[in-house]
Protein backbone atom coordinates (compact mmCIF):
# COMPACT_ATOMS: atom_id res chain seq x y z
CA UNK A 1 0.00 0.00 0.00
CA UNK A 2 2.02 2.62 -1.43
CA UNK A 3 1.41 6.85 -0.84
CA UNK A 4 2.59 8.73 -3.75
CA UNK A 5 3.01 12.67 -3.59
CA UNK A 6 1.07 13.74 -6.26
CA UNK A 7 3.40 17.33 -6.91
CA UNK A 8 6.47 15.29 -7.51
CA UNK A 9 5.47 12.04 -8.12
CA UNK A 10 7.86 10.37 -5.45
CA UNK A 11 6.90 7.86 -3.38
CA UNK A 12 6.10 9.00 0.16
CA UNK A 13 5.55 5.56 2.40
CA UNK A 14 4.74 2.16 1.91
CA UNK A 15 2.77 0.25 4.31
CA UNK A 16 2.36 -3.89 5.17
CA UNK A 17 -1.88 -4.60 3.96
CA UNK A 18 -3.82 -6.17 7.07
CA UNK A 19 -4.71 -10.04 6.28
CA UNK A 20 -8.43 -11.07 6.85
CA UNK A 21 -7.21 -12.67 10.75
CA UNK A 22 -5.98 -9.38 11.67
CA UNK A 23 -9.79 -7.30 10.66
CA UNK A 24 -11.53 -10.32 12.09
CA UNK A 25 -9.65 -9.35 15.68
CA UNK A 26 -10.02 -5.62 15.00
CA UNK A 27 -13.64 -6.22 14.37
CA UNK A 28 -13.99 -8.12 17.30
CA UNK A 29 -12.34 -5.95 19.55
CA UNK A 30 -14.51 -2.76 18.35
CA UNK A 31 -18.09 -4.81 19.23
CA UNK A 32 -16.59 -5.41 22.91
CA UNK A 33 -15.74 -1.73 23.27
CA UNK A 34 -19.08 -0.85 22.03
CA UNK A 35 -20.84 -3.01 24.08
CA UNK A 36 -19.63 -0.44 26.68
CA UNK A 37 -19.64 2.33 25.22
CA UNK A 38 -23.05 2.29 24.76
CA UNK A 39 -23.53 2.28 27.90
CA UNK A 40 -21.78 5.60 28.52
CA UNK A 41 -24.29 9.12 28.49
CA UNK A 42 -24.68 11.65 25.87
CA UNK A 43 -23.03 14.40 28.13
CA UNK A 44 -19.93 11.31 28.62
CA UNK A 45 -19.48 10.56 25.21
CA UNK A 46 -19.42 14.53 24.57
CA UNK A 47 -16.43 15.41 26.71
CA UNK A 48 -13.91 12.96 24.42
CA UNK A 49 -15.50 14.84 21.10
CA UNK A 50 -14.80 18.02 22.81
CA UNK A 51 -10.86 16.58 23.40
CA UNK A 52 -10.74 16.17 19.60
CA UNK A 53 -11.66 19.47 18.59
CA UNK A 54 -8.72 20.75 20.80
CA UNK A 55 -6.59 18.63 19.05
CA UNK A 56 -7.89 19.07 15.38
CA UNK A 57 -7.33 22.87 16.37
CA UNK A 58 -3.94 22.50 17.69
CA UNK A 59 -2.67 20.29 14.67
CA UNK A 60 -4.14 21.63 12.06
CA UNK A 61 -0.94 22.85 10.45
CA UNK A 62 0.11 19.74 11.09
CA UNK A 63 -2.73 18.20 9.53
CA UNK A 64 -2.53 20.53 6.41
CA UNK A 65 0.84 19.04 5.56
CA UNK A 66 0.32 15.52 5.84
CA UNK A 67 -2.78 16.29 3.30
CA UNK A 68 -0.72 18.27 0.77
CA UNK A 69 1.80 15.64 0.80
CA UNK A 70 -0.42 12.66 0.26
CA UNK A 71 -3.19 14.43 -1.60
CA UNK A 72 -2.08 17.68 -3.25
CA UNK A 73 -4.29 20.16 -1.18
CA UNK A 74 -3.34 23.34 -1.35
CA UNK A 75 -2.26 24.55 2.79
CA UNK A 76 -4.49 26.98 3.63
CA UNK A 77 -7.43 24.91 2.51
CA UNK A 78 -6.11 21.89 4.64
CA UNK A 79 -6.36 24.03 7.47
CA UNK A 80 -9.72 25.03 6.73
CA UNK A 81 -10.55 21.21 6.70
CA UNK A 82 -9.19 20.56 9.60
CA UNK A 83 -10.96 23.44 11.35
CA UNK A 84 -14.45 22.57 9.76
CA UNK A 85 -13.71 18.91 11.50
CA UNK A 86 -13.26 20.51 14.79
CA UNK A 87 -16.83 22.27 13.79
CA UNK A 88 -18.82 19.24 13.17
CA UNK A 89 -17.13 17.82 16.40
CA UNK A 90 -18.39 20.38 18.41
CA UNK A 91 -21.83 20.65 16.39
CA UNK A 92 -22.83 17.14 18.19
CA UNK A 93 -21.21 17.66 21.52
CA UNK A 94 -23.20 20.25 22.07
CA UNK A 95 -26.42 18.34 20.19
CA UNK A 96 -26.53 14.94 19.67
CA UNK A 97 -28.70 14.41 22.97
CA UNK A 98 -31.09 16.43 22.45
CA UNK A 99 -31.48 15.04 18.61
CA UNK A 100 -31.49 11.17 19.90
CA UNK A 101 -33.88 12.24 22.98
CA UNK A 102 -37.19 9.72 23.27
CA UNK A 103 -39.72 11.41 21.25
CA UNK A 104 -43.22 10.51 23.30
CA UNK A 105 -46.17 10.17 20.39
CA UNK A 106 -49.67 10.12 22.28
CA UNK A 107 -51.11 6.88 21.05
CA UNK A 108 -54.54 4.91 22.83
CA UNK A 109 -51.18 2.95 25.05
CA UNK A 110 -50.53 4.30 28.81
CA UNK A 111 -47.14 4.99 27.19
CA UNK A 112 -45.52 4.95 23.58
CA UNK A 113 -42.32 6.73 22.73
CA UNK A 114 -39.81 6.25 19.98
CA UNK A 115 -36.17 5.40 21.22
CA UNK A 116 -33.04 6.20 19.24
CA UNK A 117 -30.47 3.19 20.28
CA UNK A 118 -27.18 2.18 18.65
CA UNK A 119 -26.53 -0.34 15.84
CA UNK A 120 -23.44 -1.32 16.91
CA UNK A 121 -20.32 -1.06 14.84
CA UNK A 122 -20.53 0.87 11.63
CA UNK A 123 -17.76 0.53 8.62
CA UNK A 124 -16.53 3.16 6.70
CA UNK A 125 -15.11 3.61 3.06
CA UNK A 126 -13.54 7.17 2.88
CA UNK A 127 -12.26 8.92 -0.18
CA UNK A 128 -9.33 10.43 -0.84
CA UNK A 129 -10.44 14.66 -1.72
CA UNK A 130 -11.30 15.35 1.92
CA UNK A 131 -9.51 12.71 3.72
CA UNK A 132 -10.01 14.46 7.16
CA UNK A 133 -13.11 15.94 6.57
CA UNK A 134 -15.60 13.56 4.94
CA UNK A 135 -14.61 10.70 8.19
CA UNK A 136 -15.20 13.47 10.89
CA UNK A 137 -18.56 13.87 9.66
CA UNK A 138 -19.34 10.41 9.90
CA UNK A 139 -17.21 9.76 13.07
CA UNK A 140 -18.85 12.12 15.03
CA UNK A 141 -22.56 11.93 14.80
CA UNK A 142 -21.86 7.87 15.29
CA UNK A 143 -19.93 7.67 17.55
CA UNK A 144 -21.84 10.14 19.76
CA UNK A 145 -24.76 7.96 18.78
CA UNK A 146 -23.22 5.06 20.59
CA UNK A 147 -21.84 3.16 18.25
CA UNK A 148 -17.82 1.85 17.73
CA UNK A 149 -16.49 2.33 13.47
CA UNK A 150 -13.84 1.14 11.22
CA UNK A 151 -12.07 2.93 9.05
CA UNK A 152 -11.43 1.95 5.35
CA UNK A 153 -9.33 5.36 3.68
CA UNK A 154 -8.26 5.15 0.39
CA UNK A 155 -5.23 3.61 -0.38
CA UNK A 156 -3.43 7.08 -1.08
CA UNK A 157 -4.36 8.76 2.02
CA UNK A 158 -3.07 5.75 4.44
CA UNK A 159 -0.74 7.97 6.16
CA UNK A 160 -4.47 10.39 7.07
CA UNK A 161 -6.38 7.18 7.88
CA UNK A 162 -3.43 6.58 10.89
CA UNK A 163 -3.19 10.09 11.73
CA UNK A 164 -7.09 9.83 12.44
CA UNK A 165 -7.05 6.97 14.40
CA UNK A 166 -4.29 8.53 16.77
CA UNK A 167 -6.02 11.67 17.04
CA UNK A 168 -9.66 9.87 18.08
CA UNK A 169 -7.27 7.37 20.72
CA UNK A 170 -5.28 10.75 21.67
CA UNK A 171 -8.49 12.36 22.67
CA UNK A 172 -9.32 9.14 25.16
CA UNK A 173 -11.79 7.08 22.82
CA UNK A 174 -11.48 3.16 23.79
CA UNK A 175 -8.53 2.08 21.13
CA UNK A 176 -10.48 -0.82 20.26
CA UNK A 177 -13.72 1.08 19.80
CA UNK A 178 -12.28 3.15 16.68
CA UNK A 179 -9.91 1.78 14.83
CA UNK A 180 -8.32 1.99 10.92
CA UNK A 181 -7.67 -0.82 8.93
CA UNK A 182 -5.03 -1.08 5.89
CA UNK A 183 -6.55 -2.85 2.98
CA UNK A 184 -6.94 -3.01 -0.78
CA UNK A 185 -10.81 -1.96 -2.07
CA UNK A 186 -10.68 -5.34 -4.09
CA UNK A 187 -10.29 -7.22 -0.53
CA UNK A 188 -13.30 -5.19 1.04
CA UNK A 189 -16.29 -7.67 0.33
CA UNK A 190 -15.62 -9.99 3.40
CA UNK A 191 -15.11 -6.84 5.72
CA UNK A 192 -18.70 -5.37 4.52
CA UNK A 193 -20.10 -8.82 4.82
CA UNK A 194 -18.53 -10.07 8.45
CA UNK A 195 -21.60 -10.57 11.07
CA UNK A 196 -19.61 -7.79 13.05
CA UNK A 197 -20.14 -4.87 10.61
CA UNK A 198 -23.98 -3.50 11.69
CA UNK A 199 -24.23 -1.29 9.11
CA UNK A 200 -21.31 0.67 6.02
CA UNK A 201 -21.37 4.22 4.76
CA UNK A 202 -19.28 4.93 2.02
CA UNK A 203 -18.22 8.59 0.05
CA UNK A 204 -16.97 7.84 -3.40
CA UNK A 205 -17.51 7.26 -7.29
CA UNK A 206 -21.21 5.89 -8.23
CA UNK A 207 -19.26 2.96 -9.57
CA UNK A 208 -18.03 2.05 -5.91
CA UNK A 209 -21.07 2.82 -4.59
CA UNK A 210 -23.13 0.26 -6.25
CA UNK A 211 -20.68 -2.76 -5.91
CA UNK A 212 -20.99 -1.50 -1.83
CA UNK A 213 -24.63 -1.19 -2.05
CA UNK A 214 -24.73 -4.81 -3.49
CA UNK A 215 -22.38 -6.50 -1.30
CA UNK A 216 -24.14 -5.42 1.60
CA UNK A 217 -27.48 -6.00 0.73
CA UNK A 218 -26.47 -9.61 0.17
CA UNK A 219 -26.37 -9.66 3.94
CA UNK A 220 -29.44 -7.00 4.35
CA UNK A 221 -27.04 -4.33 6.40
CA UNK A 222 -27.71 -0.78 6.01
CA UNK A 223 -26.06 1.38 4.22
CA UNK A 224 -25.71 5.49 3.43
CA UNK A 225 -24.20 6.32 0.35
CA UNK A 226 -22.76 9.75 -0.56
CA UNK A 227 -21.55 9.34 -4.70
CA UNK A 228 -20.24 11.60 -7.55
CA UNK A 229 -22.26 14.69 -8.84
CA UNK A 230 -22.49 16.63 -11.89
CA UNK A 231 -23.69 19.70 -10.10
CA UNK A 232 -25.92 22.48 -12.20
CA UNK A 233 -25.48 26.14 -11.50
CA UNK A 234 -28.12 27.83 -13.53
CA UNK A 235 -27.63 31.49 -14.31
CA UNK A 236 -30.59 33.38 -15.29
CA UNK A 237 -31.14 36.49 -17.09
CA UNK A 238 -31.90 38.85 -13.78
CA UNK A 239 -28.29 37.30 -12.31
CA UNK A 240 -25.75 39.53 -10.48
CA UNK A 241 -22.77 38.18 -12.86
CA UNK A 242 -19.92 39.51 -11.31
CA UNK A 243 -20.89 37.91 -8.38
CA UNK A 244 -22.03 34.38 -9.84
CA UNK A 245 -18.88 34.49 -11.97
CA UNK A 246 -17.12 34.61 -8.36
CA UNK A 247 -19.30 31.99 -6.31
CA UNK A 248 -18.64 29.74 -9.79
CA UNK A 249 -15.32 29.80 -10.03
CA UNK A 250 -13.94 29.61 -6.19
CA UNK A 251 -17.21 26.35 -6.18
CA UNK A 252 -15.27 24.68 -9.49
CA UNK A 253 -11.74 25.13 -8.14
CA UNK A 254 -12.15 24.30 -4.71
CA UNK A 255 -10.40 21.27 -3.61
CA UNK A 256 -8.60 21.57 -7.01
CA UNK A 257 -12.00 21.14 -8.72
CA UNK A 258 -12.11 17.53 -6.69
CA UNK A 259 -15.57 18.00 -5.14
CA UNK A 260 -18.58 15.97 -5.66
CA UNK A 261 -20.15 19.18 -5.07
CA UNK A 262 -18.09 21.38 -6.70
CA UNK A 263 -20.08 23.63 -9.65
CA UNK A 264 -19.53 21.42 -12.72
CA UNK A 265 -22.20 22.57 -15.56
CA UNK A 266 -22.78 26.21 -15.68
CA UNK A 267 -26.06 26.85 -17.24
CA UNK A 268 -26.18 30.27 -18.66
CA UNK A 269 -29.09 32.40 -20.05
CA UNK A 270 -28.04 33.62 -23.47
CA UNK A 271 -29.27 37.04 -22.80
CA UNK A 272 -26.17 36.88 -20.32
CA UNK A 273 -24.29 34.25 -22.11
CA UNK A 274 -21.18 36.26 -23.61
CA UNK A 275 -20.84 38.52 -20.35
CA UNK A 276 -21.11 35.69 -18.35
CA UNK A 277 -18.57 33.27 -20.46
CA UNK A 278 -15.95 36.40 -20.33
CA UNK A 279 -15.88 37.30 -16.50
CA UNK A 280 -15.38 33.46 -15.61
CA UNK A 281 -12.61 33.24 -18.46
CA UNK A 282 -11.20 36.01 -16.97
CA UNK A 283 -11.43 34.62 -13.33
CA UNK A 284 -10.27 31.22 -14.17
CA UNK A 285 -7.25 32.09 -15.81
CA UNK A 286 -6.23 34.16 -13.06
CA UNK A 287 -6.13 31.22 -11.02
CA UNK A 288 -2.57 29.94 -10.23
CA UNK A 289 -1.84 26.17 -10.62
CA UNK A 290 1.12 24.97 -8.72
CA UNK A 291 2.84 23.59 -5.39
CA UNK A 292 0.57 23.03 -2.45
CA UNK A 293 2.87 24.11 -0.17
CA UNK A 294 3.22 28.17 -1.56
CA UNK A 295 0.90 30.58 0.23
CA UNK A 296 -0.32 31.75 -3.42
CA UNK A 297 -1.34 28.75 -4.81
CA UNK A 298 -4.73 28.34 -5.82
CA UNK A 299 -4.98 24.86 -7.73
CA UNK A 300 -2.97 22.04 -6.52
CA UNK A 301 -2.08 19.06 -8.34
CA UNK A 302 -4.91 16.06 -9.20
CA UNK A 303 -4.65 13.83 -6.33
CA UNK A 304 -2.83 10.88 -8.59
CA UNK A 305 -1.58 10.92 -12.42
CA UNK A 306 -4.34 8.40 -13.30
CA UNK A 307 -7.03 10.30 -12.20
CA UNK A 308 -5.25 13.73 -13.87
CA UNK A 309 -4.63 11.67 -17.29
CA UNK A 310 -8.33 9.71 -17.14
CA UNK A 311 -10.04 13.59 -16.83
CA UNK A 312 -7.77 14.69 -19.60
CA UNK A 313 -9.74 12.37 -22.21
CA UNK A 314 -12.99 13.61 -20.71
CA UNK A 315 -11.97 17.01 -21.93
CA UNK A 316 -10.68 15.56 -25.37
CA UNK A 317 -13.67 13.59 -26.25
CA UNK A 318 -15.97 16.02 -25.45
CA UNK A 319 -13.81 18.71 -27.97
CA UNK A 320 -13.65 15.69 -30.40
CA UNK A 321 -17.29 16.07 -30.38
CA UNK A 322 -17.65 19.82 -30.82
CA UNK A 323 -17.14 21.30 -27.33
CA UNK A 324 -15.24 24.27 -27.58
CA UNK A 325 -11.88 24.93 -25.45
CA UNK A 326 -11.49 28.14 -24.44
CA UNK A 327 -9.00 27.66 -21.58
CA UNK A 328 -6.56 25.21 -20.29
CA UNK A 329 -6.92 21.70 -21.92
CA UNK A 330 -3.11 20.67 -22.26
CA UNK A 331 -1.28 18.70 -19.43
CA UNK A 332 1.66 20.49 -18.47
CA UNK A 333 5.89 19.57 -18.76
CA UNK A 334 7.16 18.01 -15.75
CA UNK A 335 6.80 16.23 -12.89
CA UNK A 336 3.59 15.62 -10.34
CA UNK A 337 -0.01 15.23 -11.81
CA UNK A 338 -1.03 18.87 -12.60
CA UNK A 339 -4.05 19.97 -14.53
CA UNK A 340 -4.69 23.58 -16.00
CA UNK A 341 -7.78 25.45 -15.41
CA UNK A 342 -10.08 24.90 -18.30
CA UNK A 343 -12.91 26.06 -19.68
CA UNK A 344 -15.06 24.47 -22.71
CA UNK A 345 -18.15 26.00 -24.44
CA UNK A 346 -20.90 24.74 -26.62
CA UNK A 347 -21.09 21.60 -24.48
CA UNK A 348 -24.00 19.41 -25.94
CA UNK A 349 -25.55 16.21 -24.54
CA UNK A 350 -23.71 12.75 -25.46
CA UNK A 351 -20.20 15.07 -24.60
CA UNK A 352 -18.58 13.52 -21.77
CA UNK A 353 -18.42 17.40 -19.73
CA UNK A 354 -22.50 17.29 -20.07
CA UNK A 355 -22.94 13.09 -19.45
CA UNK A 356 -19.88 12.59 -17.19
CA UNK A 357 -18.81 13.93 -13.50
CA UNK A 358 -15.57 16.04 -14.78
CA UNK A 359 -13.77 15.71 -10.94
CA UNK A 360 -11.22 18.85 -11.80
CA UNK A 361 -10.67 22.14 -12.31
CA UNK A 362 -12.78 22.05 -15.84
CA UNK A 363 -15.84 24.04 -16.52
CA UNK A 364 -18.84 23.07 -18.26
CA UNK A 365 -20.87 25.73 -19.94
CA UNK A 366 -24.07 25.49 -21.54
CA UNK A 367 -26.45 27.95 -23.05
CA UNK A 368 -29.97 27.78 -23.35
CA UNK A 369 -32.83 30.34 -24.11
CA UNK A 370 -35.51 29.93 -21.16
CA UNK A 371 -36.03 29.38 -17.80
CA UNK A 372 -37.52 26.11 -18.41
CA UNK A 373 -34.79 25.12 -20.61
CA UNK A 374 -32.46 25.64 -17.86
CA UNK A 375 -34.34 23.16 -15.50
CA UNK A 376 -34.80 20.74 -17.82
CA UNK A 377 -31.16 21.09 -18.65
CA UNK A 378 -30.14 21.12 -14.99
CA UNK A 379 -32.29 17.99 -14.49
CA UNK A 380 -30.82 15.89 -17.50
CA UNK A 381 -27.72 13.71 -15.57
CA UNK A 382 -27.80 10.79 -13.94
CA UNK A 383 -26.52 12.38 -10.73
CA UNK A 384 -28.34 14.75 -8.52
CA UNK A 385 -26.02 16.18 -5.37
CA UNK A 386 -26.07 19.67 -5.62
CA UNK A 387 -27.44 22.25 -7.40
CA UNK A 388 -27.25 26.24 -7.53
CA UNK A 389 -29.13 28.91 -8.86
CA UNK A 390 -28.33 32.71 -9.46
CA UNK A 391 -31.32 35.52 -9.75
CA UNK A 392 -31.74 38.80 -8.21
CA UNK A 393 -35.49 37.58 -7.76
CA UNK A 394 -34.68 35.81 -4.85
CA UNK A 395 -38.38 34.41 -4.66
CA UNK A 396 -38.30 33.13 -7.85
CA UNK A 397 -35.16 31.33 -7.24
CA UNK A 398 -36.12 29.91 -4.10
CA UNK A 399 -38.97 28.73 -5.54
CA UNK A 400 -37.07 26.90 -8.35
CA UNK A 401 -34.59 25.52 -5.60
CA UNK A 402 -37.08 24.30 -3.45
CA UNK A 403 -39.59 22.67 -6.37
CA UNK A 404 -37.99 21.73 -9.53
CA UNK A 405 -34.58 21.18 -9.07
CA UNK A 406 -33.79 17.56 -9.05
CA UNK A 407 -30.81 17.32 -6.17
CA UNK A 408 -30.52 17.08 -2.45
CA UNK A 409 -28.81 20.10 -1.99
CA UNK A 410 -29.89 22.80 -3.84
CA UNK A 411 -28.47 26.64 -2.57
CA UNK A 412 -29.64 30.61 -4.15
CA UNK A 413 -26.77 32.98 -4.92
CA UNK A 414 -24.32 30.31 -3.30
CA UNK A 415 -21.65 27.73 -4.32
CA UNK A 416 -22.95 24.72 -2.87
CA UNK A 417 -21.33 23.41 0.83
CA UNK A 418 -21.48 20.77 3.73
CA UNK A 419 -22.66 22.29 6.75
CA UNK A 420 -22.66 20.44 10.31
CA UNK A 421 -26.02 21.78 10.80
CA UNK A 422 -27.96 20.66 7.64
CA UNK A 423 -28.35 16.93 5.62
CA UNK A 424 -26.05 16.89 2.85
CA UNK A 425 -26.64 13.65 0.39
CA UNK A 426 -28.29 13.25 -2.84
CA UNK A 427 -30.55 11.31 -4.95
CA UNK A 428 -30.58 9.25 -8.02
CA UNK A 429 -26.60 8.21 -8.72
CA UNK A 430 -25.57 10.41 -6.00
CA UNK A 431 -26.62 7.81 -3.48
CA UNK A 432 -29.18 7.92 -0.81
CA UNK A 433 -28.89 9.01 3.41
CA UNK A 434 -27.87 12.05 4.54
CA UNK A 435 -25.00 12.94 6.20
CA UNK A 436 -25.11 16.15 9.40
CA UNK A 437 -27.52 17.87 10.83
CA UNK A 438 -30.66 15.84 12.85
CA UNK A 439 -31.20 13.13 10.14
CA UNK A 440 -27.46 12.40 9.73
CA UNK A 441 -27.32 10.99 13.16
CA UNK A 442 -30.56 9.03 12.68
CA UNK A 443 -29.24 7.04 9.94
CA UNK A 444 -27.15 4.72 12.13
CA UNK A 445 -29.66 4.04 14.95
CA UNK A 446 -32.65 1.69 15.32
CA UNK A 447 -35.94 3.75 15.71
CA UNK A 448 -37.49 1.82 18.17
CA UNK A 449 -41.21 1.81 18.61
CA UNK A 450 -41.91 1.15 22.69
CA UNK A 451 -45.62 0.86 23.41
CA UNK A 452 -46.95 0.51 26.99
CA UNK A 453 -50.58 -0.40 28.13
Amino acid sequence: MKTINPATGESITEYPEMDFDEIDSIIAKANEAQSEWKAKNFDERATYLRSMVEILRNEKEELAELMANEMGKPLQQGIGEAEKCAWVCEYYADNAGKFLAKDVIETDASKSYVTFNPLGVVLAIMPWNFPFWQLFRFAAPTLMAGNGAILKHSENTTGCALKIEKIIHDAGIPKDLFRSIVRDKTGMKEVIQHPGIAAVTLTGSTGAGKAVAAQAGETLKKTVLELGGSDPYLILEDADILKAAETCVTSRLINSGQSCIAAKRFIVMEQVYDEFVERLKSLMKAKKVGDPFEEDTDVGPQARKDLRDELHKQVQNSVAKGAKLVLGGEIPEGNGAYYPVTVLENVQPGMPAYEEELFGPVAAIIKVKSEQEAIKVANDTNYGLGAAIFSKDVKRAEQIAATKLEAGCCFVNKFVKSDPRLPFGGIKESGYGRELGLYGIREFVNVKTVYVK
